[in-house]
């Protein structure tokens, strides 16, 4: 258990200007509570706290480590803390429940003593780069989608000279079309508004796409040079395996490829059987982001592999629905990509403290450097002391043999 390995747990509750933190030992009683501010003398103020008031063993659980947490979580990681992500406390459902900052914070730690499986924070600057690209691509591609629906809806309803020109055209030529579109006042009122929010709406469709485009170059620059072994998976494309990258983070996030199959919501289907009734569903939790990319590398392979089809065929003769089907192919995918991406992708990097190398000495370098300390001593320390520098000589003159590895 988590109590059995610590002294201290520290809950955060973080929020956009402040956050409040708690401070429990490891029977969960609160020993100080506190709140610092969001900023960079607030993370000092809140590890100079943990260091007077919680000694020895801690671990910090912080709400939110992605977002309103991202700031104190990094700063307590590049310091050598050890940080878990916890998710929102359960509240209290009777009514008048209390509800505050430090009531969450205490929450928060609490709750974590007794979680079986703790979550590390995703880390690494790819996968945060990786993970800004993503959604700023996404809302790009959302707005080019609205934008050319928004020029189909206005082609219907246009005037008919309008109407005549544009309808019989594919959506590539009418947005083209409709961006060389140049109203004027000689027209009526409706035909030239018509003209000016067709050509605008065309407009933004074709810069959103090509903004789309030079974002998903950008996605697969990093991919290439971070992990260009997923690119040669089955159904895997720059954007996927961007995708994965995010959500796997770094290999110490996961504990197994049962806890990468859990989040991506593939795992063995949840009993839900009650009474007489005996079923099962799928699981809707986790990273749905996740579990989307695993369903294009499923759709891919559907549509390309002559094995993933032969599979299908067997399976659906034993009886098993295609959706059953799906579920199963990706929780083969899922374990596939689970071994693929924790032999590629590296651990997170070393923090500053644990880059200090350290200095592997044999035997006869111990004795020269201790003969080295006993000369230094024979000119500054009067003959009586001596006996413990001798002693370390001797010790180290009959030492067993070099350690396994060391240097000659």
């Amino acid at each position: 258990m988590l109590a059995h390995d610590v002294d201290f747990v520290i809950g955060g509750d973080t929020h956009k200007d402040t956050h409040a933190l708690a401070i429990c030992d490891a029977t969960g009683a609160c020993t100080h509570q506190q709140v610092v501010s969001a900023d960079d003398a607030g993370y000092r103020e809140a590890l100079a706290m943990a260091k007077d008031r919680a000694p020895g063993r801690r671990l910090w659980a912080i709400e939110g480590t992605g977002t309103y947490g991202k700031g104190l979580t990094d700063h307590l990681l590049h310091d050598g803390e050890r940080v878990v992500e916890v998710e929102r406390p359960r509240r209290t459902r009777r009514k008048g429940g209390a509800k505050s900052d430090p009531i969450d914070a205490l929450r928060a730690a609490r709750e974590t003593l007794s979680v079986p499986h703790l979550a590390t924070p995703r880390q690494g600057d790819d996968r945060e780069a990786l993970r800004l690209l993503l959604a700023t691509r996404g809302q790009a591609v959302s707005g080019a989608s609205a934008a050319t629906l928004q020029v189909k809806a206005f082609i219907v309803s246009a005037p008919e000279q309008l109407r005549a020109v544009l309808r019989a055209q594919t959506t590539r030529e009418q947005l083209r079309r409709c961006e060389q579109l140049r109203p004027h006042h000689a027209q009526g009122v409706s035909c030239r508004v018509t003209g000016l929010c067709l050509r605008s709406a065309a407009r933004r469709a074709t810069y959103l796409r090509d903004e789309a485009r030079a974002l998903e170059a950008e996605i697969r620059a990093i991919v290439t040079r971070v992990a260009p072994e997923l690119l040669s998976v089955v159904g895997v494309g720059p954007i996927v395996a961007a995708q994965l990258l995010v959500s796997f983070s770094h290999r110490e996030r996961f504990r197994s490829e049962a806890a990468f199959a859990s989040l991506a919501g593939v795992a063995p289907p949840l009993p839900a059987s009650s009474g007489t009734i005996v079923r099962h569903r799928l699981s809707r939790g986790g990273d749905r982001q996740l579990n989307r990319a695993l369903g294009v590398i499923v759709r891919a392979r559907l549509a390309r592999c002559l094995k993933t089809r032969a599979y299908v065929a067997r399976r659906r003769a034993e009886g098993k629905s295609s959706r059953e089907i799906v579920r199963c192919l990706k929780r083969f995918v899922a374990r596939q990509l689970f071994r693929l991406l924790t032999r590629i992708v590296n651990a997170p990097e070393a923090r500053p403290t644990d880059q200090v190398p350290t200095a592997r000495l044999t035997r006869p370098a111990c004795t020269a450097r201790a003969r080295a300390v006993t000369d230094e001593i024979d000119r500054a320390v009067p003959t009586a002391m001596r006996s413990a520098a001798d002693i370390l000589v001797r010790v180290l003159s009959v030492a067993g043999p070099e350690a396994p590895g060391a240097p000659a």
